[in-house]
């Protein structure tokens, strides 16, 4: 198998396209949109990710095409990527781009072409949504993505890549494709185990992160330092460690708990625990936003340092961002948010309700300062130029990675998650 088309554009099948186009295959990335068809056919990705923008220059036109629907009869794989949002009231999930993303392959591809599934779905749902579509005897595998925003490239190639196919033909062409990207295959019994197996390693990562909040919370209650806790709590203790708090969010934290909750819901399960943790990470932003306004009386300016969901490694993805759910309570007290990110362009700040400025100025303008993301520019500020003459009440360090001590000795306030002495 040498020629691949990847269906939609988004963030997994953008670096799987690039990685692939590394590894030597040649590539047929397809999306709906016109504007990512153009960008990307000049070489231009219009998402953020480390190395990407190198693969697509040396290949773009060569062994990568993007295109707005596969070559008929070309491809020998064609690799599901496309979008699986979850309803913001409901939480269930949109499957209709993956039906459609299955009868656009069944309309372009023979039933030798191997279909791959890597969206991410409700267990059942290749069997159930994808299989329907496709022309009898179509090969059918789920290879979960697994990778982390800011390692793609790398991690493509170096984690186990599990697949689990339709029937043992299907497991065998689907193990054969990704011998030639990942260094290590995990081959499971089925469609639905290779579902489980990506829902399973996000809620995990869910729950992990969101009882190291829960840490946090009690701290802030007891009047003690939840890292101090933590360190002590983990060292050379040799069961799992606690999770450092901080805000969770991402394209698939932020939905894949509802997907497997949906998923078990169908079966007559609802799920004790993955829940609850979701719960508990979207209401710590919340949280913050509430704790600022009792930390500073009169309140009248906040300067937002990080609005993408995170700041390590590097990205500029807003999906499940903090400040959406913090922007509600700032709006509703009269508080003018600034705003700063090193990835996030000043119009993006804008959609979202703030106002972006330098670093120096909203640390000169605000009444407090707000760290959200622990991303490197950050980690390097040299406070004691940026508090200057008129330093803000209070800087709430979300990630801790400020020195605390100097802004202590600004006469400057300092907090953090769970965090208030």
């Amino acid at each position: 198998m040498k020629t691949i088309g990847v269906i939609g554009m988004g963030y997994v099948g953008l670096t799987l396209t690039a990685a692939l186009a590394r590894k030597g295959f040649t590539v047929y990335g397809v999306d709906t949109q016109p504007a990512v068809v153009e960008a990307l056919s000049a070489g231009q990705p219009h998402i953020f990710e480390p190395g990407v923008p190198e693969v697509f220059a040396e290949h773009i036109g060569k062994t990568i095409h993007i295109v707005p629907e596969l070559p008929r009869d070309t491809v020998d794989a064609a690799i599901i990527c496309v979008s699986t949002p979850v309803d913001d009231a409901t939480h269930e999930p949109y499957l209709k781009n993956l039906a459609s993303a299955a009868q656009h392959v069944a309309g372009r591809c023979g039933p030798e072409t191997l279909v791959v599934v890597r969206s991410t779905v409700p267990v059942g749902t290749s069997r159930r949504i994808v299989l329907p579509e496709l022309q009898p005897g179509t090969p059918l595998v789920m290879a979960p993505e697994r990778t982390i925003q800011g390692q793609a490239l790398r991690e493509l190639v170096e984690l186990p890549q599990v697949v689990g196919g339709l029937d043992e033909a299907s497991l065998a062409l689907g193990l054969e494709l990704f011998a030639g990207l990942a260094k290590q295959l995990v081959p499971v019994s089925s469609l639905e185990a290779a579902e489980l197996v990506k829902l399973t390693n996000n809620c995990h990562t869910d729950v992990i992160y969101a009882f190291g909040n829960e840490i946090a919370l009690l701290a802030e209650r007891f009047g003690l330092d939840p890292l101090e806790v933590i360190r002590a709590t983990n060292l050379d203790y040799p069961r799992p460690d606690i999770a450092k708090p901080g805000y969770v969010g991402g394209g698939c934290l932020s939905k894949d708990p509802y997907i497997l909750i949906s998923a078990a819901e169908r079966e007559g399960h609802t799920p004790y625990l993955i829940g609850k943790a979701r719960e508990l990470n979207e209401e710590l932003p919340v949280h913050v936003a509430h704790r600022l306004l009792h930390l500073v009386q009169d309140l009248k300016t906040v300067f937002v340092l990080g609005w993408a969901y995170k700041g390590w490694p590097p990205t500029d993805d807003m999906r499940g961002t903090p400040i959406a759910a913090m922007m509600p309570v700032f709006m509703a007290a009269g508080v003018e948010v600034l705003g700063h990110d090193p990835l996030v362009s000043p119009e993006i700040i804008t959609a979202y309700g703030g106002t972006p400025v330098p670093l120096a100025e909203g640390f000169q303008a605000a009444d407090a300062v707000l760290v959200i993301t622990d991303h490197p520019d950050y980690r390097a500020l040299d406070l004691r130029t940026m508090l200057g003459e008129q330093p803000p009440v209070l800087i709430y360090d979300s990630w801790r990675v400020l020195d605390e001590g100097a802004v202590r000795d600004a006469g400057v306030r300092y907090a953090g998650l769970g965090y208030e002495k």
